[in-house]
């Protein structure tokens, strides 16, 4: 239940007194309105109450006490992509990223859910961050996609009779990989004297339905002279969680991720997804109140690195082989926002012999994938998925290319609304991988991951 949470006019705040929104984040605020063209949302509706400006300002009206914590409340904070756009953009250095998700945290905490929304979420959080049972309900997947039941299902049209959600869920399938219960070895040594110890994230969606992106990772990082280690104790990182209002569970697994690196004893941690990265380098803020646990989270994420960060860092030492393609980058918007990195990918790619790269419009703008707020959200998400795809095919690339395979999974979600069958889709470390390894452009795209759509 909420409590009474001092503030000048000393009303009751709508929120409880557990890590309630701070004053000092709200007040940063000025109201300039230059989050506004940044804001998916906002671009969408023009609402001023689905743009940043205008969430900050029913959050501060509830810690005030003068607006409680109910349906239309929740719907404006639901609403929001999470995708930190308007951090970038805002000139006063707000931290949007600490109002909304305690906002959320409260929302799940004082204001239940509908019984299907209840149950649709908790399916969601029940799965996608339990590798293992991932791998089990891939299997009916497996035989689903290669049976040709997917492609009748979907040529018939029968699967648009079925709940919204579900048919997300359906369309946004990647393909799943026959080799479900192969893993990276748990250490993986460089060939010549090692310039960095790192451990490295395995992921939970990743390492089931993407392990040829962890495998490029892990050949890239040993090429440029790391030993790789990659926790087999390791579990989910919580961001999906965290990014849920889910805090608890969030704070649970982000104290077993810093102990199982703890005792890989990396000097850095390397991370391929861009959502993960971005929690993964805040669970300092996320612990700063365990007295146990403050210090060791800080350290834990002053060592967390984009894969693009730390290979910059080190700066090349394995030949790069040409690739003639021309493929548009995507920035994931928990990379370039959230962790403010966007240079780096461009100046890897840069490396490469023949590779062109080109620029999406409106780069700046999420594709509508932000975790799980396709599945959540479809409608809203299909309206920006498609404005991407739009964007990416104006650019006549050959082949797509982003640092997060949900923003991959959701390009494709929204080429195959416009009639497209597939395109090559890869993660930025496989187009590195393919140059140190010296695959040739056609192998590349005859053999690569196009995410069949």
């Amino acid at each position: 239940m909420p409590h009474t949470i001092p503030h000048e006019d000393a009303r009751p705040s709508s929120f409880d007194a557990h890590h309630a929104p701070e004053k000092k984040y709200l007040d940063d605020c000025v109201h300039c309105g230059f989050c506004l063209p940044a804001c998916p949302t906002y671009v969408l509706w023009g609402e001023e109450m689905d743009s940043p400006r205008g969430r900050i300002y029913m959050i501060k009206k509830a810690a005030e006490g003068q607006a409680p914590l109910d349906d239309r409340f929740r719907q404006h904070m639901d609403n929001c992509l999470g995708c930190m756009a308007c951090m970038t953009a805002c000139p006063s250095g707000v931290q949007y990223d600490k109002l909304i998700e305690p906002t959320r945290a409260q929302i799940e905490r004082n204001l239940p859910r509908s019984w299907d929304e209840s149950i649709f979420r908790r399916l969601i959080f029940a799965t996608f961050p339990h590798a293992e049972r991932l791998r089990l309900l891939a299997l009916p997947l497996l035989v689903y996609q290669r049976s040709g039941l997917r492609w009748m299902l979907r040529g018939t049209g029968i699967l648009k009779l079925l709940p919204k959600r579900v048919a997300a869920m359906e369309a946004l399938l990647p393909d799943v990989p026959s080799h479900l219960f192969q893993r990276l070895p748990s250490t993986i040594r460089s060939k010549t004297a090692p310039r960095r110890r790192v451990g490295m994230l395995s992921g939970c969606v990743q390492q089931v339905f993407f392990p040829h992106v962890n495998s490029a990772t892990a050949r890239v990082l040993a090429a440029e002279s790391c030993d790789v280690i990659i926790p087999r104790e390791q579990a989910c990182c919580g961001a999906l969680m965290l990014h849920s209002g889910m805090e608890e569970d969030a704070v649970s697994l982000a104290k077993k991720m810093i102990a199982v690196f703890e005792s890989a004893n990396a000097d850095t941690v390397v991370i391929n997804s861009a959502g993960c990265g971005s929690t993964m380098k805040e669970y300092g803020h996320l612990l700063r109140d365990s007295p146990e646990w403050a210090k060791r989270a800080a350290s834990f994420s002053a060592k967390c690195k984009d894969i693009s960060e730390i290979l910059c860092e080190l700066k090349p030492q394995a030949p790069r082989h040409p690739l003639k393609l021309r493929i548009a980058y995507h920035d994931a918007c928990h990379l370039q926002h959230a962790q403010g990195v966007r240079q780096q990918p461009r100046s890897l790619l840069a490396g490469i012999p023949e590779l062109e790269v080109a620029e999406i419009p409106e780069a700046s703008l999420c594709c509508g994938s932000a975790g799980v707020y396709n599945l959540l959200q479809p409608e809203t998400a299909n309206q920006l998925g498609d404005r991407k795809v739009e964007n990416l095919l104006s650019t006549g690339a050959q082949a797509v290319l982003s640092a997060n395979p949900g923003c991959l999974l959701q390009l494709m979600n929204g080429l195959r609304r416009r009639g497209f069958k597939a395109m090559p889709a890869f993660h930025m470390v496989e187009l590195l991988d393919a140059s140190i390894r010296g695959i040739s452009t056609d192998d590349l795209m005859r053999g690569g991951n196009n995410l069949s759509i």
